[in-house]
């Protein structure tokens, strides 16, 4: 029996962004999760992702910090989104923009990824001026 292809399943599947619902957007926990997980996968451990995220944005942020940031019982410490950027970098990721794309309709692309879209992009403009220049020659009465 052949495998199902894992990799190709979403490939053509619709993103649309989260629902707007009272509470819908509440995503603490969920960015709590994120963050403690990018600090897990990463190759670094959390007092070299302080001191790399510490030298990106010129500002001391500690191993305490990252931990607060994480811990869903440390209501009061929220991750400074202006911090992640510099996090992302630290721990070698871009789990975090992915997830956040997502949850406003998109995908993000880097890279030849990026380039791949922007081409396709650019065929389709080529091809829908193609398809409105045969019409007007059509009602012209040329290239019959």
């Amino acid at each position: 029996m052949k495998r199902p292809d894992e990799f190709t399943a979403d490939l053509f599947d619709l993103p649309c962004e989260a629902s707007a619902l009272p509470g819908a957007l509440d995503f603490d926990l969920a960015v709590r999760h994120l963050l403690k997980i990018a600090i897990q996968d990463s190759a670094h451990n959390a007092t070299t992702i302080a001191a790399r995220m510490s030298d990106l944005l010129g500002l001391d942020v500690s191993a305490h910090q990252l931990h607060s940031w994480t811990a869903p019982s440390r209501d009061a410490w929220r991750f400074p989104l202006c911090y992640l950027p510099a996090l992302e970098v630290a721990c070698e990721t871009v789990a975090i923009t992915t997830w956040l794309a997502g949850v406003r309709g998109g995908r993000l692309r880097i890279g030849r990824e990026a380039l791949d879209s922007e081409l396709g992009r650019q065929e389709r403009l080529i091809s829908e001026a193609q398809r409105k220049v045969r019409a007007l020659k059509k009602l012209m009465g040329e290239g019959e």
